[in-house]
């Protein structure tokens, strides 16, 4: 019995050494910078899609540290998923992190750093998927090698996810794990894209972590009239219909909806800007038209992100009609982007749309696009945005901001089955996106301080939720 108590108590011993002992940082980010450069410089993009280069490679170095994966393929065998497993002692149920192998698609000749260069300068490194998304990859990847490597012992398990086709193709990616291979991706808390912290002048500002997005849908705007010859005017002009529906839809200003997310974010961010931008941000809260109606107005011309965030957005993006100078066609479609907020009822909110439209020319229907599944807001309560909110705060000396994506994730996917999920991001400069430096533009790039401080921010969240306590 006292030589079992002894092994008891060294195996309890040399596992609370392993969990307080620290990863040599400086070889940590010069494996992640090899790894991040390596996966960058495959080219994923969707569509056609083919993220089999990345998911073999990622495979390779998992397999290397003797880390259980499996491939999950739906009908293309270059669009796989990858899943890893590092096993805890199951008292408390699994942590999910994810990020998506595909990017976007590049218009080369836009790029002055090769889009699949992963080219360093001056502090950045270039390429598509650089902050969309396979620095989440490498923040999971790292997470995991290292979990390994030290044998922390968990209470959880810890799932990673390298998931294809969240840029356009989710068919095979997500929803094909989440209908048909759940069991393989189940757990109480998911980390993934969809949240960024903010540097202004250089300076962290605040993080979002994002607990709740927009829906997407399309809106197919259609006008019919009498064709003729462009030399004879008709007011049925099919084409001049669709403009003054066009220009209706995008003057119009849908109801504003807040929910339990946008109230804290709004309410936070009051408390870090200064005084006059905090008087508008807390005015959007009033439940007083007349004290919001101005704040919401100024957010529409100088905040356009805020004041999509506050209600159901359209933007017009695609026009068609006709096919030469001198015929006036006999109709013109337009597509809408339409972001739905979470709690917005599609019908009710089409036939709004139709009202602002208010013309018997005009046929107003959805579209077809990949969509996502309405969820609930993940909880601000959870051990899970607790651990996020503490690590901001260790590794970013910022405040957090639970934050809706206008934009779309496949994390809805996920909370549709009661998974808590929550996006995170890597630090990057509010001034890169109108400057063309942003996700999804013509020269990506990160900060490579940032991408390290991210693998940090990653290990520490995941450490300080799944560890045995």
């Amino acid at each position: 019995m006292r030589k079992l108590f002894l092994l008891i108590t060294l195996f309890a011993s040399t596992s609370l050494i392993a969990q307080s002992k620290q990863p040599d940082w400086k070889q940590v980010e010069a494996e992640a910078l090899k790894h991040f450069q390596a996966i960058v410089r495959m080219d994923t993009t969707d569509p056609p899609g083919g993220e089999k280069p990345v998911v073999d490679y990622l495979k390779q170095v998992l397999d290397a540290e003797g880390i259980p994966t499996q491939v999950f393929v739906m009908k293309e065998a270059h669009r796989p998923n990858l899943v890893a497993r590092i096993k805890g002692n199951g008292s408390k149920r699994p942590l999910l992190l994810m990020g998506h192998t595909d990017t976007v698609n590049v218009d080369p000749k836009k790029w002055s750093h090769p889009p699949f260069s992963a080219d360093r300068a001056e502090g950045f490194i270039y390429g598509r998927g650089t902050v969309d998304d396979k620095d989440n990859v490498i923040g999971t990847l790292m997470t995991m090698l290292m979990l390994k490597r030290m044998n922390v012992a968990l209470d959880r398990d810890v799932i990673a996810l390298f998931e294809a086709g969240e840029e356009g193709s989710s068919s095979l990616g997500i929803q094909f794990m989440a209908n048909e291979h759940w069991d393989q991706i189940d757990a109480e808390f998911c980390y993934a894209e969809g949240g960024s912290v903010t540097r202004i002048g250089g300076e962290v500002r605040y993080a979002s972590i994002q607990t709740v997005e927009k829906i997407p849908r399309a809106i197919s705007v259609k006008s019919t009239g009498v064709a003729g010859h462009g030399s004879v005017p008709l007011e049925t002009n099919a084409l001049a219909h669709l403009g003054e529906a066009v220009g209706k839809i995008a003057a119009w200003t849908p109801p504003m909806r807040l929910n339990e997310t946008t109230a804290a974010y709004f309410k936070r961010l009051a408390s870090v800007s200064s005084p006059e931008e905090a008087k508008r941000y807390l005015a959007l809260l009033s439940p007083d038209p007349k004290v919001s109606g101005p704040a919401d107005a100024y957010m529409r011309k100088n905040e356009p992100r805020h004041w999509s965030m506050l209600r159901t957005s359209l933007s017009p993006t695609m026009i068609t009609g006709g096919y030469r100078t001198n015929v006036i066609p006999s109709e013109g479609t337009a597509t809408i982007d339409t972001r739905l907020a979470p709690d917005e009822d599609p019908a009710k909110f089409l036939e709004l749309v139709k009202q602002a439209v208010d013309d018997p020319q005009v046929d107003v229907s959805y579209g077809a696009r990949d969509t996502r599944p309405s969820t609930p807001v993940a909880k601000l309560d959870s051990d899970a945005f607790k651990v996020l909110e503490a690590n901001v705060t260790r590794h970013y000396k910022a405040i957090t901001l639970p934050t809706m994506s206008t934009g779309a994730t496949d994390m809805a996917f996920l909370r549709r089955k009661g998974m808590q999920c929550y996006g995170i991001g890597p630090a990057t400069d509010s001034e890169d996106g109108p400057k063309g430096f942003g996700a999804h533009s013509d020269q990506e790039r990160i900060l490579e301080s940032e991408l390290y401080r991210f693998v940090r921010f990653n290990w520490d969240a995941v450490v300080d939720l799944a560890k045995a306590k």
